[in-house]
């Protein structure tokens, strides 16, 4: 026999769940909030009587106060608020006792009522008196009146001294029922919580129990255990069609999976060598352009040392030797493919030195350089190569000038050496900046021109992993300006 509950839709399943949860909650809610507000009430009639009282009292008292001016002055304002505050004291005495009683309260209530009616008759008959204009009789009714309200104000104060203790008492009884009802509402609310969470679970475990089979299965499945029984799973609802599908599933994997796992672990094999492969042709590529040295600056270099050891003094030689000597130095000598800024920075003092010796006045060099420290790093021999190619290149009829600035920013530093010669034709800055690092050999531009710059590039996008690290640029007067963008990591 098949359950309805069980072919209904799993949305249709849950959305009962939690309506039937909710109706719960609201029930219990309501009901507590019921008891609550009936005990709130019963808790504001405690000091309903005194409120009772007090109001008889004044309406006592405004009922003297115009009977006073009817006999002074015998108006007919005075005489119709008499009669009205009469009328309304009467209509509150409906809660007095009309027999006597041994209970203290309801004692003194009956005194207090009867004390009443006493001050009804001695008005109504002062009243009576002074209309027949019998002043002596209406003195001695209004002197009688008065004494009556004087004991019976005596009496509504001990009355509502009696009334304010027996309040404070149900007060305080009804008090300690509020917490208690308050505990036992909070002890249901939470046990109609528990039970609500109790429901809503075993039906959402009803539910997706299925669904935890499949995914038992799944995980079975992701670990190559493929011995799996179908579901075989006939239900009209989403799971059936689900477990329908993953038999068809189970049945293709079983087919295909031996095959697919050897020809996956073969391409992985695979794609790690060529991996390997690639970063060792990646180290020994740059090694290969770090290495390039231009033997046309040795020879020029030391030649010109030669001829300065000829000419001048053994000082000035020396002081030139050493500043050769640490050039090479530093390209020989130095630890690791990567310098800081500052290092390059350093290497380009030597070599201007070095430049300015060999063209004299012929060369002027511009360092727009801050004090502080530049720690970014970047493939050593990257500056020089540069400097070298502006004094090559960048000659005028006057002066070669050749200007250096470094510009910190947010995230990169901008490194920028720039000529006054006459620039790259677009094509050959196209040529340049258009060469693949990834190449086996380095290609050169038609006249040669671009070797050493080809050199830069390919080192500085091998090393940064990035295309943008460099750039060429044409001056506003003329000239070309390398731009080194290297990032602040």
């Amino acid at each position: 026999m098949k359950i309805p509950f069980k072919n209904k839709s799993i949305r249709w399943r849950i959305m009962a769940c939690v309506v039937a949860a909710i109706i719960i909650m609201a029930v219990t809610l309501v009901a507590i909030i019921y008891l609550d507000q009936r005990m709130m009430e019963h808790m504001g009639e405690s000091y309903k009587t005194n409120a009772q009282l007090t109001e008889v009292s004044t309406q006592l008292g405004n009922m003297e106060k115009s009977l006073e001016n009817y006999i002074a002055y015998r108006t007919f304002e005075s005489i119709d608020s008499y009669y009205h505050f009469q009328a309304s004291s009467e209509e509150l005495l409906y809660w007095f006792p009309e027999m006597p009683s041994t209970d203290e309260v309801l004692q003194k209530e009956y005194v207090v009522k009867q004390l009443i009616m006493s001050l009804y008759y001695f008005s109504r008959e002062t009243v009576t008196a002074q209309r027949a204009n019998n002043e002596q009789k209406a003195s001695d009714g209004y002197k009688k009146t008065l004494a009556c309200y004087d004991i019976l104000q005596g009496q509504i104060e001990e009355l509502n001294i009696l009334l304010m203790q027996r309040n404070a008492e149900i007060y305080s009884t009804n008090k300690s029922k509020f917490i208690v009802l308050t505990q036992i509402s909070i002890a249901l609310i939470l046990v109609f919580f528990l039970l609500i969470l109790a429901m809503l679970y075993l039906s959402v475990t009803h539910i997706t129990k299925p669904l935890s089979d499949i995914s038992s299965v799944a995980l079975r499945i992701a670990q190559q255990d493929f011995d799996i029984p179908l579901f075989k799973n006939n239900d009209s609802t989403e799971i059936g069609t689900i477990c329908r599908a993953f038999d068809r599933m189970i049945i293709s994997i079983r087919e295909y999976i031996d095959q697919i796992w050897i020809k996956a672990a073969q391409e992985n094999e695979l794609r790690e060598k060529e991996m390997a492969m690639r970063e060792l042709y990646a180290n020994a590529q740059l090694r290969a352009l770090q290495n390039q040295i231009n033997p046309h600056f040795l020879f020029n270099t030391l030649n010109t040392g030669a001829q300065l050891a000829m000419i001048e003094g053994a000082d000035k030689t020396c002081y030139f030797m050493e500043q050769v000597a640490d050039f090479f130095r530093y390209n020989i000598s130095h630890k690791g493919q990567a310098a800081t800024i500052d290092e390059e920075l350093a290497l380009i003092d030597n070599f201007v030195y070095i430049m300015k010796v060999r063209f004299g006045e012929r060369f002027e060099f511009i360092k727009n350089v801050s004090n502080e420290k530049h720690p970014q790093l970047l493939p050593r021999m990257i500056l020089q190569p540069l400097v070298e190619n502006c004094i090559k290149h960048g000659r005028s009829e006057i002066k070669t000038r050749v200007e250096l600035s470094v510009e910190p920013e947010l995230y990169m530093t901008k490194i920028k050496v720039s000529d006054n010669g006459e620039g790259f034709s677009p094509e050959l800055r196209e040529n340049i900046l258009s060469q693949n690092p990834d190449m086996r050999t380095i290609p050169q531009a038609s006249d040669g021109t671009g070797t050493g710059l080809v050199n830069v590039i390919s080192r500085l996008r091998l090393y940064f992993h990035r295309h943008d690290v460099f750039d060429i640029l044409d001056n506003e007067g003329g000239g070309t300006t390398f731009l080194l963008r290297i990032p602040n990591v």
